[in-house]
């Protein structure tokens, strides 16, 4: 969720890191964007990054920069150490990366150690009740809560595909939720994971998030406190880095901080490879699963139930752990032109954005048929997009640029 600052008010506790925290005032009038809900945490990278930026592997587990990395890192004048060194901090608009062609984000090891993954903070965007018609013939009225129910550990058991999104932004470092799909282009082997537009890219007012990264099942254990764990037991099946990323030319060009623009568009894939180079195997390999996701975009009448997943961080949750929403869906139109909105009754808050919404598909197995993306500052419901044509172009585009590799 991307609350204003008037409505969330950061602070520190301790050595934590900053989180955002309700303000009293005007909390009923105001939604967020539950993905953008990561704040800022540290702005510098880890002392004494251990490795180069890069984004294969080699046999002996070398890491590598493949040539069409290294060309797209020239074509936007990057010098490799420079940016692994802290150049990535720069913000200047010239220098924020924004067309679809221009991601590039490349690994630096050790980056995202225990200590920062659990900084970061969920981005932030708010919207106002304004913003949502009247007409229920477009928008259900709003559905009771559901509090979020905690998901039995190991996670790996109980959701293998789930995971966090870790990423900086001008505010610092920010985390979102994600959820690993299947990749046609490699059945069975899949690197690809699910998640919200606004946690890869800022929108029409910036570009390309940097260092973006995956960690499936992390706090596999399900602790309440994750302060002194090594990075082994934070992110039990690697980090696993984005070489490449695709969201909605909606998202790019209309999404924003307030308003809600964009938002039935905001949804993303990243295609991901592991950061210490892997033994080989696949992310769908590793965590031993990934979703099929469905574009048929089915009306909410014939939806039973969806299950919603993500790791909440604002209060009363801290981002350690994993939660789930279940509820039949209603109809949620912030513009009437625009692609009607699933909503769901859940308390999950920001953090959880981009976590992935499953129900049954066309033959009867779970698949992903949303994803969070907006929520109200109370942390009543989520609304998330339905995934039709545009989303289904951003998928196969990002699978065909992977295809037999």
């Amino acid at each position: 969720m991307r609350p204003n600052r008037p409505i969330f008010a950061a602070r520190r506790a301790g050595s934590a890191a900053r989180r955002p925290v309700l303000a009293a005032a005007a909390l009923a009038a105001a939604l967020a964007l539950t993905a953008t809900a990561c704040g800022s945490g540290g702005n510098g990278a880890v002392d004494g990054p251990s490795a180069s930026a890069a984004a294969g592997g080699t046999a002996d587990g070398k890491i590598t920069i493949p040539d069409d990395l290294k060309d797209r890192l020239r074509e936007h004048g990057i010098d490799l150490d420079k940016w692994r060194d802290g150049e990535w901090k720069d913000w200047d608009r010239d220098t924020w990366l924004r067309e679809a062609k221009d991601f590039v984000n490349p690994i630096i090891e050790d980056l995202w150690n225990p200590d920062r993954m659990r900084e970061a903070e969920e981005p932030e965007k708010p919207v106002a009740e304004e913003d949502i018609p009247s007409d229920e013939g477009v928008t259900d009225p709003a559905p009771r809560p559901v509090e979020a129910a905690a998901v039995a550990a190991p996670y790996h058991g109980s959701a293998p595909e789930a995971g966090k999104v870790f990423f900086d932004g001008p505010k610092g470092s920010m985390v979102c939720s994600a959820t690993v799909v299947k990749d046609p282009a490699n059945p069975g082997r899949s690197n690809l994971v699910w998640t919200a537009g606004h946690c890869v890219h800022a929108g029409k007012e910036g570009g390309w998030y940097r260092n973006i990264a995956f960690v499936p099942s992390y706090n596999n254990g399900a602790k309440t406190s994750t302060e002194g764990d090594s990075r082994e037991e934070v992110a039990p099946y690697g980090v696993w880095w984005g070489d490449w990323a695709g969201t909605s030319d909606e998202w790019i060009s209309q999404g924003a901080a307030t308003g809600g623009r964009g938002a039935p568009y905001d949804f993303a894939v990243i295609h991901v490879t592991p950061e210490k180079g892997g033994d080989g195997k696949s992310l769908e390999e590793t965590v031993g699963s990934a979703l099929p996701v469905d574009f048929d975009a089915p009306a909410v009448a014939d939806i039973g139930r969806m299950k919603a997943t993500g790791f909440p961080a604002s209060p009363p949750f801290d981002g350690e752990r994993m939660f789930q929403c279940e509820d039949r869906p209603g109809r949620l139109s912030l513009k009437a032109e625009e692609p009607t909105m699933y909503r769901i009754g859940c308390t999950m808050t920001g953090g959880s954005s981009g976590g992935g919404w499953v129900a049954a598909g066309g033959d009867g197995r779970p698949a992903l048929v949303s994803n969070t993306s907006i929520g109200p500052a109370t942390a009543g419901w989520l609304a998330g997009p339905r995934l039709g044509a545009e989303a289904e172009d951003v998928y196969d585009a990002v699978s065909a640029k992977f295809a037999g590799r």
